[in-house]
């Protein structure tokens, strides 16, 4: 045996616990991977430098007050993970189609990583986007498009799928659900990119998809370009609630849907583009109907700006979530430019006078480094203490069965060893936190006392050592589990302990 302090028990339980719930709140970052715009730094690093550089991105998000990183896996129908649709990127090891050497998956080590800092996972995807620029040489030989030239249109001097052709569609969900299968994703995400931004002078070459696939016989090439992305939309978001429940999903749409004097139900803005008119993107029928998780419109202006002023397009947003839990998207990339010193602060106020509006996310993570305007300080006052983030209102609202702690040992050398097993084991619990007090808040389940989240094992008894004690302090412990929708139980006993004395047992169950 070790030497080393053991751990006295004290008490088993705590009682005038506060019962208010934690609250909730979405602080998410995204994190580009096309053209290197965040991570990897570039396109040559080594298996090892390229994991340095992305725990260097979590460490600051961490201690920034963020909860959730957004991921983007696959940026030009190319691939961080291994596939069977699509080759490996080329932003991640400089050329199309060549996997990491030494071998190693970047998804499953990116997701453990978030993970193991309490971060949430997002796995971003972009749906269509095949190619940045008009060369094709760079690609794989064994990239789709090779393969199945005539799935892909050329526009804005890029290929892409073509969203019209189905057999296009049907693969490029395939290629998603590939990842919602195997990872242990906290959502799915898309951004602003449907069908693209317009180019001047030039027409979408889809006009013969058209005719030849068009079953419900649409008028209108507009409609029909809107039904082929609510088709995806509502297929992906089927197909992810049957295969992983626990999977939400979520879009990220530009921040205007339409423009009230060409839609009387649009916003009071003067938008240049829109989501409807111009991306074929009925974000509002998908929030309706029910097919999002949530939305984070990218109001990326500040709060003066004419054609979309801040406030005036969060406020049409909060009106028209429909249920839908709705984040707000905000541009550090502009802060530098903006006026206002305080603008992202001030709009982080702004959202609070919204009820529906429950977090907001930051493009990018590299301006966390840069540190425009102190926007990292401006955030670590916004965000002093942890949070987890909202659970899905679409999801199930059933909260597993409360945890039972049933004994601690352990030495400080080697750390306490806590144990615990779900009253009901046929539980849908499917996380659990582990609350730690020493000063002051026992009981009070804040986000500031989570000291560790941990996945469900398999076994009844579930375990779990805490290896991050100093000799002389007195901690509490109180365990709840988070279901598939991070809806949390009730609490678990509590117990005492105090790091030196002479003491390792099996303690006193209290029910």
């Amino acid at each position: 045996m070790k030497s080393g302090y053991f751990f006295t028990f004290i008490f088993s339980l705590i009682f005038c616990f506060s019962s208010f719930a934690q609250k909730r709140e979405l602080r998410a970052v995204w994190i580009a991977t096309v053209n290197n715009i965040d991570f990897p730094a570039n396109n040559s690093m080594s298996p090892n430098d390229l994991k340095a550089d992305y725990v260097r991105y979590l460490d600051k998000i961490k201690s920034t007050g963020l909860n959730t990183v957004i991921v983007q896996v696959r940026p030009v129908a190319d691939t961080f993970y291994p596939s069977g649709f699509e080759p490996w990127s080329k932003y991640m090891t400089g050329k199309q189609g060549v996997a990491p050497n030494p071998y190693f998956n970047p998804l499953q080590f990116m997701i453990e990583e978030a993970h193991q800092r309490n971060l949430d996972f997002h796995a971003w995807f972009n749906p269509y986007r095949a190619t940045m620029n008009s060369d094709t040489t760079a690609l794989s030989q064994e990239h789709p498009f090779y393969q199945h030239r005539d799935w892909f249109v050329k526009y804005g001097n890029k290929y892409m799928y073509n969203p019209g052709h189905p057999d296009a569609r049907e693969y490029v969900l395939d290629a998603i659900m590939e990842v919602v299968r195997h990872y242990d994703l906290d959502a799915v995400h898309f951004d602003d990119y449907f069908y693209p931004y317009k180019v001047q002078g030039e027409v979408f070459p889809d006009s013969t998809t058209f005719t030849e696939n068009n079953p419900k016989q649409f008028d209108k090439i507009e409609d029909w370009r809107r039904d082929n992305v609510d088709y995806f939309v509502e297929n992906l978001s089927s197909r992810i609630k049957q295969e992983r429940p626990d999977v939400q999903f979520g879009i990220s749409p530009f921040g205007v849907w339409r423009n009230n004097d060409v839609d009387p139900n649009g916003s009071k803005t003067r938008a240049g583009i829109t989501n409807y008119d111009d991306l074929y993107a009925d974000v509002v029928k998908w929030m309706k109907k029910g097919w999002l998780d949530y939305v984070i419109p990218q109001v990326y202006w500040h709060r003066k700006l004419g054609a979309a002023p801040y406030e005036e397009v969060v406020k049409w947003w909060d009106k028209n979530s429909f249920g839908t839990q709705l984040y707000i998207g905000h541009a550090l990339y502009k802060v530098e430019k903006w006026e206002a010193n305080d603008e992202i602060a001030a709009q982080l106020d702004i959202n609070k006078k919204y009820k529906n509006v429950q977090g907001s996310a930051f493009f990018s993570a590299k301006f966390l480094f840069s540190n425009p305007k102190n926007i990292v300080q401006t955030l670590q006052r916004s965000y002093p203490y942890f949070t987890l983030p909202p659970s899905s209102n679409k999801m199930d609202q059933t909260p597993p069965s409360k945890v039972r702690i049933s004994s601690t040992e352990g030495q400080l050398d080697a750390g306490l060893k806590i144990t615990w097993e779900d009253i009901n084991f046929d539980t849908n619990a499917k996380k659990y936190l582990i609350y730690r007090y020493e000063d002051f808040g026992f009981g009070v389940l804040d986000g500031q006392f989570i000291h560790k989240i941990i996945n469900r094992s398999p076994y009844k008894e579930q375990v779990f050592i805490d290896d991050q004690l100093e000799k002389g302090k007195q901690y509490t412990y109180i365990i709840t589990a988070l279901s598939n929708n991070k809806i949390e139980s009730n609490r678990s006993n509590a117990i005492t302990v105090k790091a030196g004395g002479f003491l390792s047992k099996k303690i006193k169950v209290v029910h």
